[in-house]
């Protein structure tokens, strides 16, 4: 599926679940903490998006990546981003449920 995220298109994939907001995750698909943030959302229930930013190509994966480090300098995965305000950088169980309190 194609989302605009920003001012530009990606391919993201939706995960169906109790909505707490915008939640994007971007992650790498050959990425053990990535797997576990995804999965830990899904335990958790939300609704959330995410993309395998290793997997776009060309301008998609550029664009994604500044997107990335906009929000994480170091542009490191996974990043996950809630509302468009709160990031959390890496697999950290404590400030992931914290956030989604809101």
């Amino acid at each position: 599926m194609n989302k605009i995220y920003g001012d530009f298109f990606m391919v993201v994939e939706h995960v169906n679940g109790k909505k707490m907001g915008k939640v994007m995750l971007y992650a790498l698909s050959t990425c053990g903490w990535c797997a576990r943030t995804k999965e830990f959302l899904r335990t958790l229930g939300v609704d959330f998006d995410f993309t395998y930013v290793d997997l776009l190509e060309g301008k998609e994966q550029d664009d994604a990546m500044n997107e990335v480090e906009k929000w994480n300098p170091k542009g490191s995965f996974p990043t996950l981003v809630i509302n468009d305000k709160t990031s959390i950088v890496g697999f950290r169980e404590e400030d992931i449920r914290e956030a989604l309190k809101g």
